[in-house]
């Protein structure tokens, strides 16, 4: 995988959070559900178009080993660092960071297994399909759901901090 991934930036909202303003461990399968629909999206133009080729995918395995909490108004950014196929599924190695800075947060493993649309039963990911994915994941380009840079202290529980996204085009 090139140096310049596939990434998404999203950011810590306050209904993600605990009482103590670190996100909720569930959250972060939330945030791998997101960049492994935009890693679909780069590779099929959109999650329909898979669909329409009779191809869809469902998440059979998601191990995620954290580093550091992420928290309330962090900038996350996720980063496929490398997609591996096998016959019915792929598996996703995705780096979660701070953003900008890139503390490391987690490292995930996110396997997916290739499904037929129609019939609901897993299916051997075509040729075509391996290298639209592959290509899609290693071209790079950012997809900002931050919402752009903080407020400073607005909204902020006591004890958190924020960084910044800046605005990157893909």
């Amino acid at each position: 995988m090139r140096a310049n991934p596939l990434r998404v930036l999203l950011r810590v909202r306050y209904g993600e959070c605990d009482a103590q303003g670190i996100m909720f461990n569930a959250r972060y399968a939330d945030h791998l559900d997101i960049l492994m629909s935009e890693l679909v999206r780069a590779a099929f133009g959109s999650y329909r178009a898979m669909l329409e080729e009779e191809l869809d995918t469902h998440v059979v395995r998601c191990l995620i080993e954290w580093t550091a909490p992420a928290r309330f108004d962090d900038v996350l950014a996720l980063s496929i660092v490398h997609l591996a196929f096998g016959t019915t599924s792929f598996t996703a190695e995705v780096a979660m960071c701070r953003h900008p800075g890139g503390e490391p947060i987690a490292r995930a493993e996110h396997v997916n297994v290739m499904v037929h649309a129609v019939r609901k039963g897993k299916t051997p990911i075509p040729a075509s399909v391996r290298k639209r994915l592959a290509t899609a994941a290693a071209r790079g380009g950012t997809i900002d759901f931050s919402g752009g840079p903080g407020v400073a202290g607005a909204g902020r529980l006591p004890g958190t901090h924020s960084t910044t996204a800046t605005r990157e085009k893909p």
